[in-house]
């Protein structure tokens, strides 16, 4: 299907303008077409078709079987996927989706797969801060849906190590650091998923000032991401990888034990003023 004019739109605006002439040529409404593909409102497929919302996995595989179009619709939203992430990091992001093991270290935020969307919002806001706020929605959006590996039938083991700092440094509203502190305990809970601290007594440690990512492969290559405030080198090179591993078990050697990370994860959670009791 080619449609006119497309060279200078977002993703989203592309396949919005998709989904309006595949629902068109149907003589459907939009109320129509909720009620072709169940479990979504007339109200958000039209957002979606104008390029104001973005589009769910779930939605863009149903409207895909749906119209019987063989995975067009789902590549232009891979697009629109792409269009909010850094040139860096598309292709870590796209492992990522494949990987069995994820390891994570981070010096000053909680871990992206972890974060809330009101966290992540507070975190673009303040490390991007020129950003437009329609900028800073898609890019909220695409962070949680990076999030749907941990629902996938094999979630991928994910093992993540943060600085007492992630914790104790707070967002401008004391509400998104609660949220933010329960979500990670309540994901903490699942069986494939470890979070530790490194608490400040530990004092100076190899990992201070940057966060790193270790995705392990299905075939047991593995890759990684180091990250500063202003962009990120991803790594392949055997010698550099193994390095970074060492410095990740050097760095867990430094944290309290998980019962002991989780306990002081509840301790920050009540000095935000939660009683919300885990």
């Amino acid at each position: 299907m080619e449609l006119a004019n497309e060279s200078h739109t977002t993703p989203e605006v592309r396949l919005g303008r998709h989904i309006r002439a595949l629902r068109t040529q149907r003589g459907l409404s939009l109320r129509g077409l909720s009620e072709k593909v169940t479990g979504y409102s007339y109200s958000y497929l039209g957002r979606v078709e104008l390029g104001k919302q973005r589009a769910s996995d779930a939605l863009v595989e149903a409207l895909d079987d749906y119209f019987g179009t063989g995975g067009v619709l789902a590549d232009i939203h891979g697009l629109s996927h792409d269009f909010h992430v850094a040139t860096y990091s598309r292709d870590f992001i796209r492992r990522e989706k494949d990987a069995i093991r994820i390891q994570v270290f981070t010096s000053s935020l909680i871990p992206g797969l972890l974060q809330t969307s009101g966290y992540a919002h507070a975190a673009f806001l303040a490390g991007m801060p020129r950003i437009p706020a329609q900028g800073v929605g898609a890019l909220v959006a695409t962070r949680i849906d990076r999030q749907g590996i941990f629902e996938r039938e094999d979630p991928p083991y994910y093992w993540a190590i943060m600085d007492e700092a992630a914790l104790r440094r707070p967002t401008t509203d004391k509400q998104v650091m609660s949220d933010q502190l329960a979500h990670t305990l309540r994901i903490a809970e699942r069986p494939y998923v470890t979070v530790q601290v490194v608490p400040f007594a530990a004092g100076l440690h190899t990992m201070l000032g940057g966060s790193l990512t270790l995705l392990t492969m299905k075939d047991g290559g593995t890759v990684g991401l180091v990250e500063s405030f202003d962009g990120a080198d991803t790594v392949e090179e055997p010698r550099r990888l193994a390095d970074l591993a060492q410095r990740f078990d050097l760095v867990q050697s430094h944290a309290l034990s998980e019962k002991e990370s989780l306990g002081l994860i509840r301790e920050c959670l009540k000095e935000y003023g939660s009683d919300i009791d885990f």
